[in-house]
């Protein structure tokens, strides 16, 4: 496996006169248009068409179409037959499938299972464009329109799955998804490396059962294939020793190592001093060529342990600096999944987003109305990956730690590209973030530590001591980015981590001074230890330092603004009384959420192995480990739900049911301290509009996905 990449930019292009095209096709006729009798990729996508780099049809097609391919996009196929997977006639390389910006799961259900009436990404919102589990009906659909030609996965529903995982919406563990979907290879995580270069070995004619040595890749093998002779397997189960994540021997010490060599003339052995650069290599080497054995899907399945088990190690083995490869076995075939793909330089971040976007949905929608559309056309992704390793959260798994920033060139070039190119821009910028707002430029200080690290998250117990948390460039970059001509405001819609902003006061300030409008989103999630453990979220007292600094500055700017703190219910790990303290702790602080966010288990994050094994996989797993309680019922969840919206008339009587079952009636009544009004004051229920709320106080967007 490659440790030292080939840069994106330096592969030569497939078709050296290939012009970039306004829009992909989607048809034959805006093939003819193009001048093209083929397309050599072709991608299909759950979400509408948008040639946005927010969404990763666009992005990745036009980084192919850079490299010279010719590339078609199949747009929310209907899915009952393969004709319409026939529509750009056959690649010439290969389909690439992929769910869309969401998973397919998450985008069609509520948390609580019940169909969504709308979809964000669909022309005028209409529900019902995409199928469940929309990567595996996909491929099996393009298999079926041209078998033989290669079927790539990808996207994060893919990624998601990319082992056997628990599948909340059917309750059960589920296979991964190569051998559900047929695909012939799955790319993980960032695709860029992987989809390039797989690109041109597949135009130069290498077979793509042939190709099985690309980082960030996934695919079906016998159960006893190896690489080479030189690779060999160890046994999960023998491997998960450390018990602790946190501490770490340095693997740099040097440290004598006796060797045993030819005797001396009077029979003793001679000590040697093994140079510990050589020491490392000689263990970078042997790692480099060793796959770990997860417990087999059959296995997880009747032993929730076991699972459990496997979510730790995966977890573990996800630094692409030391990560090594896995292998799942799945009835009489493996999966094997080889490890995370190198993370792109700034340059190559740069080579990616500065290619020519349309920045409009395709015009065969008209004026049809995309809510997602709405959302992001003026906003712009500066970084990409996020190192909190929050468990509940899915970024890590598909992102990774490491993060990817562009530079301020290229960040400033689009924001004059949205003045220049869309007609509606009235000098508003909706964001400069990315998964989080920021952590833009944030690394390790030294790359041997990070190349070696295990550890979860760089901010979880406390920030690493390793850690540049700096916050200089991104405060030069907002004030470029104010300077631009046109440019009339820059807000920031990405979510905050306050732990690390507390760390640069001028930061904050010049975050609250001229970046917040009115609102600020930040999510403490919530306010005990017990739920905060198993999320690997700082405690309270570190959202009360920060709501200090942005009401001070607010203050100091001549403004009224306000925190919107976003909090989860039912998460693992969470007690009733954990969910009472938190709802005290917010009629006390004035805080009335209006949209609330259950846990929803998603495929292999650390909380969901939480929820269905009911143990904690941050820790050595054993039948014996830490027990983790896990609200499950629907009546428990609901209440959860309820407690976090306590303001709320329609929530009353099933909390007041609940504070008379744990013996707090001092909770009932209508006194500052007290949680919820009698039944006798329901008779007379506020007007619209007429409740008392903190302004700005109330949650009036949905929280964005990670």
């Amino acid at each position: 496996m490659q440790t030292d990449p080939r840069p994106l930019a330096s592969w030569p292009r497939h078709r050296p006169k290939l012009k970039p095209a306004p829009f992909f096709p989607m048809s034959r006729k805006e093939m003819d248009a193009l001048g093209w009798d083929s397309c050599d990729i072709i991608l299909v996508t759950g979400d509408a068409y948008l040639d946005h780099p927010s969404f990763g049809m666009a992005l990745i097609g036009r980084l192919l179409e850079t490299q010279g391919f010719r590339v078609g996009i199949i747009s929310q196929p209907d899915w009952l037959s393969a004709e319409p997977f026939r529509a750009l006639g056959k690649p010439n390389l290969y389909f690439g499938v992929t769910a869309g910006n969401m998973d397919s799961m998450i985008n069609r259900y509520t948390a609580d299972r019940k169909p969504r009436s709308d979809d964000a990404y669909t022309p005028d919102a209409a529900a019902g464009k995409r199928p469940d589990r929309a990567v595996t009906v996909y491929a099996q659909r393009a298999r079926e329109a041209f078998p033989g030609v290669p079927v790539i996965i990808g996207s994060i529903e893919a990624s998601l799955r990319r082992i056997a995982h628990y599948d909340y919406w059917s309750d059960k563990v589920r296979r991964s998804v190569l051998p559900d979907s047929k695909a012939d290879m799955l790319i993980f995580g960032s695709a860029e490396r992987a989809l390039v270069e797989l690109s041109h070995r597949l135009a130069a004619g290498e077979s793509i059962d042939s190709i099985r040595d690309l980082r960030g890749t996934a695919f079906m093998v016998k159960k006893n294939w190896l690489p080479d002779e030189e690779w060999s397997e160890i046994d999960s189960l023998s491997l998960d020793k450390p018990g602790r994540v946190d501490p770490h021997p340095d693997p740099y010490a040097m440290e004598p190592q006796q060797t045993a060599t030819a005797p001396n003339a009077d029979g003793s052995l001679p000590v040697q001093i093994v140079p510990a650069a050589a020491r490392v290599a000689a263990r970078k080497a042997a790692r480099a060529k060793t796959v770990v054995r997860l417990a087999s899907y059959e296995a997880i399945c009747d032993d929730r342990v076991l699972y459990a088990h496997n979510s730790r190690v995966f977890h573990l083995e996800s630094n692409p600096g030391n990560a090594r490869a896995l292998r799942q076995t799945h009835g009489e075939r493996d999966v094997w999944l080889n490890p995370p793909p190198i993370p792109l330089t700034t340059e190559e971040m740069d080579y990616v987003f500065d290619a020519p976007f349309a920045r409009a949905p395709h015009p065969s929608y008209g004026k049809a109305r995309i809510p997602a559309w709405e959302m992001i056309r003026f906003s712009i992704n500066i970084m990409r990956g996020c190192f909190g390793g929050c468990t509940f959260c899915s970024i890590t798994e598909h992102e990774g730690r490491i993060i990817q920033s562009r530079s301020h060139e290229s960040i400033l070039k689009e924001i004059e590209e949205i003045r220049d190119k869309i007609p509606e821009f009235r000098g508003h910028i909706s964001d400069l973030g990315g998964p989080t707002a920021n952590m833009y430029r944030m690394a390790c200080k030294d790359p041997k530590i990070e190349t070696s690290c295990r550890r979860l998250s760089c901010v979880y117990p406390g920030i690493c001591e390793n850690l540049n948390t700096s916050h200089d460039s991104l405060i030069e970059l907002y004030r470029k980015a104010r300077a631009i001509p046109g440019v009339k405001k820059i807000t920031i819609g990405s979510g905050l981590r306050y732990d690390l902003a507390v760390r640069s006061p001028e930061y904050v300030k010049e975050l609250v001074t001229h970046h917040v409008s009115g609102l600020l989103k930040i999510a403490p999630e919530h306010t005990e230890e017990g739920p905060l453990s198993k999320m690997m979220k700082p405690g309270i007292g570190t959202f009360e330092r920060f709501r200090k600094m942005f009401d001070k500055y607010s203050k100091e700017a001549g403004k009224t603004q306000h925190l919107v703190p976003y909090f989860i219910a039912a998460h693992p790990g969470t007690a009733d009384e954990d969910m009472l303290n938190l709802a005290l702790w917010l009629k006390q602080n004035n805080f009335r959420p209006d949209q609330v966010q259950a846990f929803t288990p998603t495929p292999l994050a650390m909380a969901t192995a939480m929820y269905y094994s009911r143990k904690n996989p941050l820790r050595k797993v054993s039948q014996d480990s830490e027990d983790v309680e896990t609200p499950r019922l629907a009546k428990q969840r609901k209440l959860h739900k309820a407690l976090l919206r306590y303001h709320d008339p329609d929530n009353h009587e099933l909390i007041r049911e609940f504070l008379v079952d744990i013996n707090r009636r001092d909770l009932i009544g209508s006194s500052p301290h007290q949680l919820v009004p009698r039944a006798s004051a329901m008779l007379q229920r506020p007007g619209p509009g007429k409740a008392p709320q903190r302004p700005g106080s109330a949650v009036k967007s949905h929280r964005p996905r990670k």
